[in-house]
């Protein structure tokens, strides 16, 4: 049965999903007298999987029904295009007094993990429309999981290029006559490994928070908002949360799968030896998680040199903490605050340390992870190329000491993510270039860039002394915004990917 699902188009597979998924809003919509809501979610849910399985029938009778690779990649970019239109349609209904456009904004920011919103006041929305929401991006985080290794790595993009021995976009000749299992048997094998995983560590962490004495609802969006890294939250973020210090530190421990794709799945190899612990990325993001916070602990003593100080130690270590959870949170392109953050800005003095964060959503976390940016295995890439060359600056004769993927990773590795770099940062220039045509003051199209392109929503709140407010956007800029999430989101290689016309022949 399933493997008959599996030979539809990927677009279609995801709407029948998310025609289903409508039905839990409206039972808790139900459940808490909002007879409106629960009606819009029933409806658009009925219909949507009416319309479904309709279209589904008909291309049932096709000759040829196997899906290639550059299909389905084609089915992720509509999906991130059209499927908020779908999933747009319960969440305008439910709201009322808003525009279309605004609910389409709000379901790509959702669907994307970014987690921009438009509706940040308190009490704007119920807690059914908040938990689309969060469902919504719980649902993009489990299909980016999917994705990676179904999708994308077959294809050497979303990050595998670095270490793959194929050209981006096209499959891999090194399997000589054995051939590649079909993308939909891929499919089928991913989502069976990989949903009750996620699945999982989504149920942990809300029992975790719920021990931490979290409301249920709360903490269930909390969850499912931090497996995604989309930071969507029904009360205005973590800090708002009667948790406290154990629910920030759950939060925290789970943040790390989104460092490492080997924190959840062994189906990808980015080092020569197995485990976590030797690999670049998890390493990588462990040293920029002690060293950022310490430079912003220590920086409060740098600054009084030669003067009294008289500062409590438990607000040093509420500063500390507070330091080292937003950093990872940025990292992770998460952007949940501490409710300590305020102490450790003013315990390092820098006010509102805007570039610093801006930097680490730029960095963002693990290939084939829910975290967005530019990822960690890049940047990596290009340290062993910097430290290489400048090996060869103090000694022309030296002989590198890497072999294998080490080797691929700092020549051809380097070239293709230095590639992805400039890509990006024509893309960086390109949305900032748009939004201030479309009104937007620089530092705010900067941000707001910045924030699309690594997925990083809450961005817009805390990088500036002044938060954004998205909802004075005109119509051009918000869908500007929309497309730099879907181009982030998808990332620039795999558009590219698509305009090759070779990888379409038969």
């Amino acid at each position: 049965m399933i493997a008959r699902l599996l030979t539809f188009p990927l677009i279609l597979i995801l709407a029948g999903i998310a025609a289903l998924m409508m039905y839990l809003p409206a039972i808790d919509a139900g459940m808490r007298g909002f007879s409106g809501v629960g009606k819009a979610f029933a409806f658009s849910g009925t219909i949507g999987f009416a319309l479904v399985i309709t279209i589904g029938l008909a291309l049932s009778g096709r000759s040829d029904q196997r899906m290639s690779d550059t299909q389905n990649l084609m089915s992720l970019l509509l999906a991130y295009v059209l499927l908020p239109v779908f999933l747009a349609i319960p969440f305008y209904s439910g709201v009322r007094n808003t525009t279309f456009l605004n609910a389409y904004f709000e379901m790509v920011s959702s669907f994307t993990t970014t987690g921009a919103t438009l509706f940040g006041t308190p009490g704007r929305l119920v807690d059914s429309l908040h938990l689309w929401r969060a469902l919504v991006g719980w649902g993009g985080g489990l299909l980016l999981w999917i994705s990676a290794s179904a999708v994308l790595a077959p294809l050497n993009l979303g990050g595998f290029e670095v270490t793959a021995r194929g050209e981006p976009g096209q499959d891999e000749t090194v399997l000589g006559r054995f051939e590649r299992a079909s993308p939909a048997k891929r499919l089928a094998q991913s989502t069976r490994v990989l949903a009750p995983v996620y699945i999982g560590l989504t149920a942990a962490l809300w029992i975790c928070l719920l021990v931490g004495g979290e409301r249920a609802f709360v903490a269930a969006v909390h969850a499912m908002s931090t497996m995604a890294t989309s930071g969507i939250s029904s009360i205005g973020g973590l800090q708002n949360g009667t948790s406290g210090f154990a629910g920030e530190f759950a939060v925290f421990l789970f943040f790390f799968f989104s460092l490492s794709r080997l924190t959840f799945s062994s189906d990808t190899i980015t080092s020569m030896r197995p485990g976590v612990v030797n690999d670049p990325e998890f390493r990588l993001g462990v040293v920029l998680l002690i060293g950022v916070p310490l430079i912003l602990f220590l920086r409060h003593w740098i600054a009084t040199l030669g003067v009294e100080d008289t500062s409590d130690w438990r607000l040093a270590l509420r500063a500390l903490w507070g330091a080292v959870f937003t950093v990872l949170s940025f990292l992770s392109t998460t952007g949940f605050e501490s409710a300590d953050w305020q102490e450790a800005r003013d315990w390092s003095g820098l006010g509102t340390p805007g570039l610093i964060l801006l930097g680490l959503s730029l960095v963002g976390g693990g290939v084939a992870t829910t975290a967005g940016g530019v990822k960690l295995l890049r940047v990596y890439a290009l340290y062993l190329h910097a430290r290489r060359e400048t090996e060869r600056l103090v000694h022309p004769s030296s002989v590198g000491r890497a072999t294998g993927v080490g080797r691929r990773i700092r020549r051809q590795g380097a070239y293709i993510a230095w590639i992805f770099f400039m890509l990006f940062a024509m893309s960086l220039t390109f949305v900032t270039a748009l939004l201030a045509l479309a009104g937007q003051g620089f530092d705010a199209a900067l941000i707001l860039a910045i924030s699309g392109l690594s997925t990083t929503g809450p961005l817009i709140l805390t990088a500036s002394d002044t938060p954004i407010r998205l909802l004075e956007l005109s119509d051009a800029a918000k869908m500007i915004y929309a497309m730099a999430m879907v181009l982030g989101r998808l990332e620039t290689l795999a558009l590219i990917a698509l305009l090759n016309p070779s990888i379409w022949r038969d």
